[in-house]
């Protein structure tokens, strides 16, 4: 089996099962209770913030545990939309956002906020000069990811924050569920108030997350109940996952410099081999620099995408396209449409996702059946235009 699928979720660490197991057998009890068992686990819930924001460079109490990187988002945006109403009514955010962020986006425009939707350039950039234009009086929320989780392009984050620095109504919310453990990420030194994460991401569990909240940043909460962190996310704590998500995070972190440097290498090699196939198109800046290195997107125009995952499945080999198969309706991607692909590239795309467990003779594996499969799948692309 050969799993290029990583920006959709990862195997976990060894370790990481291995000592939610060891919770979940011995540290059972509830945080909020009062007797050894809670104390234990609350302790365990305190030492796994503070590892987290080690590895942030933050302050432990500006960390808030969540259930991953969709409840994160909703609680950024919608917490600081609603906490900030008095300040102004309109909220900036991109063209090809996480759904977890753009569908939260579309509902508070049924709610009465105006959102401003930055376009992109060709490679999946937003313009900082649009972003500027798009700023007023009222704007109280901007929300920009810093890696798009489809082609993988880098925003500029550190000159959001700078151009946002002088004003200090307006917040700065970022998704960094493909960045961390993949790119350096600091939320203080980029002027970033509020950033998201996932811990499944970086091979913790899934059902987990967390969200850096800047100290003075007030977000009116999505759940009520027990008053668990600080108020703004009542509810039991999971204790194993917590911990779970605490060991992968140090992990991914501390192993940072050397993915970067391995997928970078599985990068060059993939799309060298992509290139060779005349039939397929990559997406994206052709620069390195421009893109996180654990993503590669192509489109093979003509095909639709659910076609060659089921095919390259077949030879052992797990990819991703923008969503799971529907009923067969052709449906292009919101991101490579609003990068202004045409319908027959947007509609065709194919995403490779990898870590540190793939090996150069990986990548060149796949490039081999990649190619065998488009050379069986011409004809059949071929028929259809003819009967079209």
């Amino acid at each position: 089996m050969l799993y290029m699928d990583y920006a959709a979720t990862a195997p976990m660490y060894d370790e990481v099962i291995g000592v939610m197991t060891e919770v979940m057998k011995s540290h059972f009890g509830n945080p909020s209770s009062l007797h050894k068992l809670g104390l234990e686990a609350e302790q365990l819930v305190s030492r796994s913030r503070e590892t987290i924001a080690n590895a942030l460079c933050c302050d432990p109490n500006e960390i808030r545990f969540t259930s991953g990187g969709t409840e994160s988002n909703n609680l950024a945006i919608r917490g600081a939309a609603y906490r900030y109403r008095s300040r102004g009514n309109h909220l900036i955010t991109s063209s090809i956002e996480h759904a977890s962020v753009y569908e939260t986006f579309r509902k508070l425009e049924e709610e009465g906020f105006q959102v401003t939707y930055l376009p992109v350039d060709a490679t999946g950039q937003i313009r900082l000069s649009d972003l500027e234009q798009a700023l007023t009086n009222e704007t109280i929320l901007v929300s920009v990811m810093h890696v798009n989780n489809e082609v993988g392009r880098i925003q500029p984050i550190e000159a959001i924050g700078a151009m946002l620095r002088d004003r200090p109504k307006t917040l700065f919310h970022v998704d960094a569920v493909q960045a961390i453990g993949k790119l350096p990420v600091d939320p203080k030194r980029h002027g970033i108030d509020l950033m998201s994460f996932a811990a499944h991401k970086l091979r913790g569990p899934k059902g987990i997350g967390f969200l850096y909240c800047r100290r003075g940043v007030e977000l009116q909460p999505l759940l009520f109940g027990g008053g668990q962190e600080e108020g703004l996310r009542s509810g039991t704590e999971n204790v194993p996952a917590v911990v779970g998500m605490a060991k992968a995070v140090r992990m991914a972190v501390q192993e940072q410099p050397s993915f970067a440097a391995h997928t970078a290498r599985l990068r060059s090699r993939l799309t060298e081999g992509i290139r060779q196939i005349p039939e397929l198109l990559l997406n994206g800046s052709n620069r390195p620099e421009d893109t996180a290195p654990h993503i590669v997107h192509f489109s093979f125009p003509g095909m639709k995408s659910e076609v060659l995952v089921h095919a390259l499945e077949q030879h052992g080999i797990y990819v991703s396209t923008r969503s799971a198969c529907s009923s067969g309706a052709e449906k292009p991607s919101r991101v490579l449409s609003a990068m202004g692909a045409d319908p027959a590239v947007a509609v065709s795309g194919i995403r490779l996702s990898y870590s540190l467990q793939q090996t150069e003779d990986d990548a060149d594996r796949f490039c081999r059946v990649l190619k065998q499969l488009v050379e069986e799948l011409k004809p059949a692309m071929a028929g259809k235009n003819e009967r079209r």
